[in-house]
């Protein structure tokens, strides 16, 4: 692992860390999970053995990252967001591998601090999601979601902005149209 810096209180069990990637005092990255480029797992953060994280993705303090979970490229996780794999746990019954749901985060969507995921869903490109929100159905790319459970209030653009009406980006002027899957820059 050259080119990871790993704060002294932190632990990284896992061999499969890309250059760049900060791991800093009291997360724990287990052994078995594939953290890419230049990421940043901040402060009491955990990333569990089956935890894929692409390049370039910035995991806040207290996020927990369980087996199943796979973030693409720019994914930003705030603080104290959580993923679920198991929609009915049970102490009693241990569940593992494929045994347990899975999560797809794609290519530069945001979870806002403290936002839940409920496994078995996927969120869309550069997808938004409030803090706070209980994501329970997947999210369409660039859709603005926020509540409990998370509905679509609006669309965003990948630079983050609100889009208007018309699905025009006010910010960098990035134009929109609708596809199957949420929206797309044309």
């Amino acid at each position: 692992m050259t080119g990871v810096r790993v704060h002294p209180k932190g632990l990284c069990e896992s061999e499969d860390v890309g250059d760049g990637t900060r791991v800093w005092a009291f997360a724990h990255v287990l052994p078995g999970a594939r953290i890419g480029r230049d990421c940043n797992i901040c402060d009491g953060a955990f990333v569990e053995s089956r935890a894929v994280l692409g390049n370039n993705v910035t995991v806040k303090n207290g996020t927990l990252v369980f087996d199943g979970v796979t973030c693409e490229d720019d994914v930003f996780l705030g603080p104290n967001v959580l993923f679920t794999n198991d929609l009915r746990p049970r102490a009693h019954v241990k569940k593992t591998g494929d045994a347990l749901e899975t999560t797809l985060v794609r290519r530069g969507a945001t979870l806002g601090a403290g936002a839940i995921v409920v496994c078995g869903t996927e969120i869309g490109e550069h997808a938004f999601a409030a803090a706070g929100a209980v994501i329970t159905r997947s999210v369409p790319a660039h859709a603005f979601v926020a509540g409990n459970p998370a509905v679509v209030k609006g669309w965003v653009c990948a630079c983050g902005v609100r889009l208007s009406d018309d699905f025009s980006c006010p910010e960098c002027g990035i134009r929109h149209e609708e596809t199957p899957d949420g929206l797309k820059a044309v």
